[in-house]
């Protein structure tokens, strides 16, 4: 196996930083070594096949992004982004393994939408994947399948509170899939959005001629995400079914995640980079005289952007820091504009549903860091350690140390990164959500299972490099 030896660099950690080289045995990580150290009185570096100069720069765990859609139906059309294209942009920006969602929808078998999933992902990816399972359709066949998926590295699965006639779940089908959570440690996902009260308020908005994207965010208010959180909140606590709520964007539904906690429950949120910098008027053009026009359709997701004038984005950052929200994903779930996005002109509620950011959540992170709003260990924490802990990942994911396997980003902090289409975008999308952003750092190597798939401005990675990681149940749980 060959071998390889960063040098010169800062490991950083959850827990702290330190100057430190780092060997790599193949895929695997063989030693976190003082600063040049030698190997039986021999100069280690001279030993090696490759040695990484990693001077001046810090030398963190590859991301885990644990919320992606790739190829998900829906609205009509896909998401642009196939296995092949995300998983290899993930690599661009430091992305070593991500979580995504294999699909049932009511009236199908659990096991042959988690087939699918596997045929579509198979030998496509540049990086390490594993799934989650949504539940479409909760009745005593999908039910019945839940307990298997363990076996099958799957010990997460997802539904939803909202869309009803696609993924929609009441409160009786969650209840019963939850009892079957608490039953086997299986840990239950939720888009927390009271669908249809949000299908009733979307409805009376197009009647009254209010069809442009800014109305899409209006119609999912805050109050159907809080209401959402707190009611999927009250059925894990009955059933005693650990619960992990996806996308938080509303500050009230963080108010309610932390009460949970507080209250010694089992209840985690992750929230996403667009909750973080964007916001429904900057992005979607609307102020008290214009409601903006269709250009606001490239910023369309579920949750929705939140007011800036509210403070949800300062919130957001705030419950990072307090350990009330626990990581961050990007929900990464793509479309054109061009013959998708489109689909919704004159009616907001045909957009398809989505922003792409799978390349740039590592670097959206660190500007974080830049900023203040976060530690350099927080940084690490919440875009891979905690990732690796929640999803049964951790030991062989989420951190530097003998054992695990060999995902590294070598992240230059004198670096500088221009978010862009014609800079760096490698995402299969027309546009980029985060056109124009100016990120004072930079993804300079990423190496995946020990090859070298990212450097120096150069993919050097193919598909098929990434492999199915079989998951245990969480290692987050209290």
């Amino acid at each position: 196996m060959a071998t390889t030896l960063l040098t010169g660099g800062t490991v950083v950690s959850a827990t702290g930083r330190t100057a430190a080289d780092v060997l790599l045995d193949g895929e695997t990580i063989a030693a976190v070594l003082a600063p040049g150290s030698t190997l039986l009185g021999h100069d280690l570096a001279a030993s090696v096949d490759t040695v990484i100069d990693a001077t001046g720069k810090y030398v963190i765990p590859g991301g885990i992004d644990a919320h992606t859609h790739m190829q998900l139906p829906f609205g009509g059309t896909s998401a642009s982004d196939t296995f092949e294209t995300g998983t290899r942009a993930a690599a661009w920006g430091g992305t070593t393994t991500m979580v995504d969602f294999a699909v049932q929808r009511a009236g199908e078998r659990v096991q042959d939408g988690l087939a699918h999933w596997h045929e579509l992902a198979a030998g496509n990816c540049a990086i390490d994947y594993g799934f989650h399972q949504i539940v479409g359709g909760v009745d005593a066949d999908s039910l019945a399948a839940l307990p298997g998926l363990i076996d099958e590295g799957i010990s997460s699965f997802k539904m939803f509170m909202a869309y009803p006639g696609v993924f929609y779940a009441d409160d009786a089908q969650i209840l019963r899939a939850m009892q079957v959570a608490a039953d086997t440690g299986l840990l239950t996902m939720m888009h927390a959005e009271n669908g249809p009260v949000i299908d009733v308020l979307a409805e009376q908005l197009i009647e009254k001629g209010k069809t442009s994207p800014y109305f899409h965010g209006v119609a999912r208010a805050w109050q159907m995400e809080e209401e959402a959180t707190h009611r999927a909140i009250m059925l894990s606590h009955l059933t005693g079914a650990p619960l992990y709520v996806v996308h938080v964007s509303a500050k009230q539904a963080v108010e309610q995640l932390a009460w949970a906690r507080d209250n010694g429950q089992n209840v985690f949120g992750e929230t996403c980079p667009q909750y973080l910098y964007l916001s429904l008027e900057d992005q979607l053009g609307a102020s008290s005289e214009e409601w903006g026009d269709f250009e606001g359709a490239k910023w369309v997701c579920s949750t929705p952007l939140r007011s800036k004038h509210e403070g949800h984005q300062h919130h957001m950052w705030q419950a990072l820091r307090t350990n009330d929200i626990q990581m961050v994903s990007t929900d990464h779930c793509p479309f054109c504009m061009k013959d998708q996005k489109t689909l919704g002109q004159g009616d907001f509620r045909a957009i398809p549903n989505g922003i792409g950011s799978v390349e740039h959540r590592l670097d959206l992170m660190y500007q974080g860091v830049v900023t203040g709003q976060i530690t350099l260990e927080r940084w690490v924490e919440l875009t891979s350690t905690t990732p690796a802990r929640m999803f049964g990942m951790y030991g062989k994911k989420g951190v530097i140390a003998p054992g695990a396997d060999a995902d590294i980003v070598v992240y230059d902090p004198s670096g500088h990164t221009s978010i862009g289409v014609g800079k760096t975008h490698h995402m299969n999308m027309d546009h980029s959500a985060w056109e124009g952003y100016e990120i004072d750092g930079h993804v300079d190597t990423v190496i995946s299972r020990g090859k070298v798939v990212v450097d120096d401005g150069a993919y050097l990675g193919t598909k098929g490099d990434g492999r199915f990681v079989k998951r245990g149940l969480s290692q987050y749980l209290i």
